[in-house]
C-alpha cells in the first residue's frame, strides 16, 4: 500500500568522501536536504540542555565569546579529547543525536506539508547514530582513503595526522558499503561526481513514485 511522500533518503561516508557534495547536488535536483551535522553544530551553540551537558563533559573553558558577545565552542579541542576518549565520544552522541532526530521529524512534517517527494538527511555517522530507522533507502558515499584524506586537509579539516585518527574512529568503508541501498564511488573530477548523482537521483525519483502518493 503506498504511503504520502516524502522518500526519506539518507546519505553517509566517511570523512573527505564527498557526500557533502553528493548532497549538494540532490538538493540543486530538487531534494529537500536535512543536514545532521550542521543542525548538531547549532544545538550546540543554542540548545541549553545541550550547552549544559558538553559543560559537564568537557569543562566550561570549550565555551566562551568573541568581540560581538557571540558564543564560540572550542571544536577542535572537543575533537582532541573525544578522538582519545570513545567514552566521551559515546556520552557526546548520547547528548546531541536524540535531539538531532526531533528536528528531523520536524523536517519530515514540513516537506509532508509541502508535498516533496524526496528528503534527503546527511549525517556523518548515519548508522552509528541509529540514524538510517526508519529511512527509505541510504546511500554511502565511497572513495579512495588517501584522496579522503587529501580532501580533508585541504577543506581546513585538520592535519594530516589529525584527520587519519578521525577517520580511524569511524566505521570502515566496507561496512558502510554492505549496508547501504546505493553506492556512489567518488573517485573521478566533480563533473564526473555530479553525473554519478544524477543517476542516483533518477533512481531514488523512481523508487520515491513507486512508494508513495501524493497527499
Amino acid at each position: 500500500m503506498k504511503r504520502t511522500y516524502p522518500f526519506l533518503v539518507g546519505v553517509t561516508g566517511g570523512l573527505g568522501s564527498g557526500k557533502s557534495m553528493v548532497c549538494h547536488f540532490l538538493s540543486e535536483m530538487g531534494c529537500a536536504l536535512f543536514e545532521s551535522d550542521r543542525v548538531a553544530k547549532e544545538l550546540q551553540l543554542n540548545d541549553p540542555e545541550v550547552i549544559e551537558g558538553i559543560t559537564a563533559l568537557f569543562g566550561s573553558k570549550v565555551y566562551s565569546f568573541d568581540v560581538s558577545g557571540t558564543m564560540v565552542l572550542d571544536r577542535k579541542k572537543i575533537a582532541a579529547m573525544v578522538f582519545s576518549s570513545p567514552e566521551k565520544l559515546e556520552a557526546l552522541n548520547r547528548l546531541i543525536h536524540p535531539r538531532v532526530y526531533i528536528q528531523f521529524r520536524k523536517a519530515v512534517l514540513e516537506a509532508e506539508k509541502r508535498g516533496t517527494k524526496i528528503l534527503v538527511k546527511e549525517a556523518a555517522i548515519l548508522f552509528e547514530s541509529g540514524g538510517n530507522e526508519g529511512l527509505d533507502a541510504v546511500v554511502v558515499v565511497a572513495s579512495d582513503v588517501q584522496k579522503r584524506i587529501e580532501r580533508a586537509v585541504l577543506k581546513g579539516m585538520g592535519t594530516h595526522e589529525e584527520i587519519v585518527l578521525r577517520i580511524a574512529t569511524q566505521w570502515p568503508q566496507e561496512k558502510l558499503i554492505a549496508q547501504a541501498d546505493y553506492v556512489i564511488f567518488n573517485k573521478g573530477s566533480l563533473v564526473d561526481l555530479k553525473k554519478e548523482t544524477e543517476n542516483l537521483y533518477c533512481k531514488l525519483l523512481a523508487a520515491a513514485v513507486s512508494s508513495c502518493n501524493p497527499l
